[in-house]
């Protein structure tokens, strides 16, 4: 019932105002018209992280949990550095971060929305170092900090606004059998939501910022291309959390453009 009333908000939202509230991407400086606050983001995303993590299995290594909370944690704090030092202060209260490493083979990791950091053990044979994971981690907190899923919540919104969104609210607040379809197809509500199903554009643009981040962080942002090339080589990367970014080809030449910007960042620690 939350979930409707949080709904119909928004859908009001959309049609008194339009256009949304406008704001702008860190490091990129893209701008974006947003119909859904951070709170109503971070109410969502944290109700469905616990939800994910009551299920999940915590890894039972040692040496690798400490590895992924001590990178999360490096890369967590010059994401807050950059933050307080360019006037977004205020950015910094909607995280709370959180570092698992779960037992599950798939080539994956999510920073969901406030700074849960999830990563599956099934990558670290990819990454095998710190600096691979690191490129890894920023590309997945780039994709919190640019606002990505509030701003797909925002477009689908957008797309569907007017009676057809109004119809769905109507369905949904009689609590019929077609609750749930309308809740899902509207604000895809479930962990898939928030962790994937982001446009190329944005998969192209978490990379930009993750890179920077992780220079931030003092790991060389030269190990993306490494690490990238490793992941072509397996064909991991059309089988993973990236399979809907573009081709390995098309990303390493990017990444490689982005290397000179990214290493006026980088102070190794």
């Amino acid at each position: 019932m939350k979930t409707i009333k949080w709904l119909m908000g928004v859908v009001a939202v959309v049609i008194l105002t339009g256009c949304g509230t406008a704001t702008q991407v860190p490091i990129t400086g893209r701008k974006q018209r947003l119909v859904v606050s951070d709170e109503q983001v971070m109410s969502l995303s944290n109700q469905e992280y616990q939800n994910y993590m009551k299920s999940a299995k915590i890894s039972t290594n040692a040496t690798n949990t400490a590895m992924v909370k001590r990178v999360g944690q490096r890369l967590a704090n010059a994401v807050v550095s950059y933050l307080n030092s360019h006037g977004l202060s205020n950015e910094v209260s909607n995280y709370k971060w959180e570092f698992n490493l779960v037992q599950n083979n798939q080539v994956n990791a999510f920073c969901m929305p406030g700074g849960k950091i999830v990563v599956y053990e099934g990558i670290l044979p990819v990454t095998q170092d710190e600096a691979s994971l690191a490129i890894v981690l920023g590309h997945e907190i780039a994709h919190a900090v640019a606002k990505h899923s509030a701003e797909r919540i925002s477009n689908d919104y957008k797309q569907q606004a007017g009676l057809q969104i109004l119809g769905g609210v109507a369905s949904a607040a009689g609590m019929g059998p077609n609750t749930a379809n309308v809740v899902s197809s509207i604000i895809g509500v479930g962990t898939k939501a928030w962790t994937s199903g982001f446009s190329r554009s944005q998969e192209s643009e978490a990379d930009h910022i993750g890179l920077i981040f992780a220079a931030m962080a003092g790991y060389d942002p030269q190990t993306a291309l490494a690490f990238w090339q490793r992941m072509a080589a397996a064909g991991n990367s059309s089988n993973s959390i990236f399979s809907d970014h573009p081709s390995d080809e098309k990303r390493i030449k990017q990444i490689q453009g982005w290397i000179p910007e990214a290493k006026k960042y980088y102070k190794k620690q």
